[in-house]
C-alpha cells in the first residue's frame, strides 16, 4: 500500500489545494493531508479550524486522512513509518525553486523522504491562500477560489478580520494626518 503526505499551512484551504488533494488521492492508496505550523507565518485560522475545513472539504474522498503536526516535516515523515512519499503542488517556477530546496532539505534530514511534484491545473495555477486573503480584504467574490462547502466561513472570517484591520489603519492615518496639519 502506497501512502503519501501532502503538507501545508492551508490558511485557508483553496480550490488549488483541493485540486492537488483530489489528483494525489487517485495516485496513492492513502493520502495524509498534514496541516503544519510555520512560525514565520501569521495565520488567519487556527490549526483546529484549518483541519476542520480540510475534513469538510475532503469528506467524500475516502482515502484521505487529515492530520496536524507542529515540527519539521522530515520528523513527521519519520514518525509515520507507513508513509512513502511527500506530495507538493507547484503553481509556478517560484514554487519550484522553493519546493526543490525543501525536498532536498527533507531528504537530507530523512533519507527515506522522497518528494513528488504535481503541477497545478490551469484553472487553479494562480490561486494561493495569500491571493484569497487579498480578494477578501476588499470584499471580493471568493467563490471561484475556495471550496463551496466552506466558502461562507472563510469569507465571513476574512472579511471581518480585514474590516477591523482596515478601520484601525484608517484611524491611525487620520490621527497622523490631523497631527501633521496642526504642526
Amino acid at each position: 500500500m502506497k501512502t503519501a503526505i501532502y503538507p501545508g499551512s492551508f490558511d485557508p484551504v483553496t480550490n488549488g489545494h483541493l485540486d492537488i488533494i483530489q489528483r494525489a488521492s487517485k495516485m496513492f492508496d492513502k493520502l495524509v493531508v498534514v496541516v503544519l505550523i510555520n512560525p514565520l507565518k501569521t495565520y488567519s485560522f487556527s490549526m483546529k479550524e484549518r483541519c476542520e475545513f480540510l475534513k469538510e472539504t475532503t469528506k467524500d474522498i475516502p482515502n484521505v486522512e487529515i492530520a496536524s503536526f507542529d515540527g519539521l516535516l522530515a520528523d513527521y515523515f519519520n514518525q509515520r513509518s507507513d508513509v512513502d512519499v511527500i506530495v507538493k503542488g507547484l503553481r509556478a517556477t517560484t514554487d519550484f525553486e522553493y519546493e526543490f530546496q525543501m525536498a532536498h532539505t527533507n531528504k537530507d534530514l530523512n533519507p527515506r523522504a522522497e518528494t513528488v511534484f504535481i503541477p497545478a491545473s490551469l484553472k487553479t495555477t494562480f490561486v494561493s491562500s495569500s491571493m484569497v486573503k487579498q480578494v477578501a480584504m476588499f470584499n471580493g467574490d471568493l467563490s471561484k477560489y475556495v471550496p463551496a462547502c466552506i466558502h461562507e466561513q472563510i469569507r465571513s472570517r476574512l472579511t471581518q478580520d480585514f474590516d477591523a484591520a482596515r478601520e484601525l489603519a484608517r484611524t491611525k492615518y487620520h490621527e497622523k494626518s490631523n497631527s501633521t496639519e496642526r504642526n
